[in-house]
């Protein structure tokens, strides 16, 4: 039998990343983290895009450079890579804060609000995937993220193959795509349903958003929650809203995976979309595709499962 290679530092990282993803929470609640359990060195800031828009973002973590990189000479010594979190259509980067709390005690934890959205400039341009993946890069070169592994959720997902089609990965320690897709088919069908959800958005925002926001989860949540959610959700302009959505719909990323060359976990919860997932694993040499199915949520970071289960094998 043949022997297996060691484990790389970053791969076994990224495996513990994508583990944890699945176990700090339970199955029946998104309640915010109480204050106890925050990480008090939580804090926040802005950097300046390519066109001068103003990207917000949570930061946690030991230090303001990454483990690993030293002030001297940038050089990388160490093992642990930072951790970027990239968040869905109209989503807070505050949605992650679950994974910030969990992960900010032994990484670099950085969540980012998407230009016209969170507290990031609601600039009116820009609010398409390309111009998004400036933005992730911007929040990369400016924090000295890098090593850094590239969590996007939903959208985020084709806006990190964004990142990458353009930039590259001489970055990225890894990649972690949950439960998104790189891009679609422009079937009758979805184009129709597409259509009718951003004209929704332009004739009834708020009752959309509140079934949308509400559709995330399988159970129900505390009100305070999802009340939550929403205000964030509608703080993107619907304008902006529309663009973004339609801008999405209609990138097709799914070539920019053949430029993946780190490790990659696709992550699923969402039965409908499991044959392109299984197609995106298929386009990125060596990546690992786990999907569960689990009554509760659609969040993969609520889905309380053994960290065996999630083992990148690298």
């Amino acid at each position: 039998m043949p022997t297996r290679a060691p484990k790389s530092s970053n791969a076994t990282a990224i495996a513990w990343i994508c583990a944890l993803l699945w176990t700090f929470a339970n199955a029946a609640t998104a309640s915010p983290v109480a204050a106890e359990e925050k990480n008090p060195n939580e804090r926040g800031g802005f950097v300046t895009s390519w066109d001068g828009a103003e990207i917000h973002y949570l930061e946690a973590g030991p230090s303001k450079l990454p483990a690993g990189v030293t002030k001297e000479n940038g050089s990388i010594t160490g093992s642990n890579p930072s951790i970027l979190f990239v968040p869905g259509f109209t989503m807070p980067a505050w949605i992650w804060e679950k994974q910030i709390a969990r992960f900010s005690g032994d990484y670099r934890v950085v969540a980012m609000d998407l230009r016209s959205q969170g507290e990031s400039s609601k600039t009116g341009e820009g609010d398409y995937p390309a111009s998004h993946g400036r933005d992730i890069k911007a929040v990369i070169d400016q924090l000295h993220l890098a090593p850094v592994v590239l969590v996007g959720w939903s959208m985020g997902v084709t806006l990190n193959a964004s990142y990458v089609d353009q930039f590259g990965t001489s970055s990225l320690a890894g990649i972690v795509m949950v439960d998104g897709m790189a891009g679609v088919d422009l079937t009758p069908e979805f184009t129709s349903s597409s259509i009718e959800f951003l004209k929704g958005l332009q004739t009834n925002r708020s009752q959309l958003t509140d079934a949308f926001v509400r559709s995330m989860f399988r159970k129900p949540q505390s009100e305070e929650y999802v009340q939550k959610l929403i205000k964030a959700s509608l703080a993107t302009p619907s304008e902006s809203a529309i663009a973004v959505g339609l801008a999405s719909f209609t990138t097709d990323n799914r070539p920019a995976l053949a430029k993946i060359d780190k490790p990659t976990m696709i992550a699923g919860a969402t039965k409908e979309i499991l044959t392109q997932l299984q197609a995106m694993q298929k386009s990125i040499s060596g990546a690992k595709l786990e999907f569960l199915t689990m009554p509760g949520t659609r969040f993969l970071w609520m889905i309380p499962i053994s960290s065996t289960s999630c083992s990148l094998g690298f």
